[in-house]
């Protein structure tokens, strides 16, 4: 069973499967959390609840994910259900990927939806400069 544990008072991390996750706050509502190790379907719904953990308080969040050294397509549905909470909850988030991550996103999310970034600074900035990005509905031709 994953354990929580507290190493400061703005840092908690949860070891999961094969991925370490760490959350802290620069900010008292903006959230850092970043993910070492892989991702996949073993630990894809517990990282998504433990981003969203302190949702009700949270305003911007950066998704950290260069520490991952496989990403499989469980992450990205990780991500997708990340993005549809974040929207309906209104928060503004970026994400920072690794080059599993990247690898994965060329296939996966082609038209480059999700907000990425480069660093977590870049991502920083985006969250606190740039207003959410809104998924748009197209409706189909007649």
């Amino acid at each position: 069973m994953p354990q929580v544990f507290d190493t400061e008072p703005t840092t908690e991390r949860l070891d999961c499967h094969t991925a370490q996750f760490e959350i802290h706050w620069p900010e008292k509502t903006t959230a850092v959390v970043a993910v070492r190790g892989e991702l996949d379907a073993a630990n894809g719904t517990q990282f998504v609840e433990f981003a969203l953990r302190n949702c009700e308080d949270t305003d911007r969040l950066v998704i950290d994910l260069s520490g991952l050294t496989f990403f499989a397509t469980a992450g990205f549905t990780a991500l997708h259900t990340l993005n549809v909470q974040c929207v309906g909850e209104e928060i503004r988030w970026a994400l920072v990927p690794s080059a599993a991550v990247v690898r994965l996103l060329r296939i996966c999310d082609p038209d480059s939806a999700l907000p990425i970034c480069s660093d977590v600074g870049d991502a920083l900035t985006t969250v606190h400069n740039e207003p959410p990005r809104l998924l748009q509905l197209v409706p189909e031709p007649s």
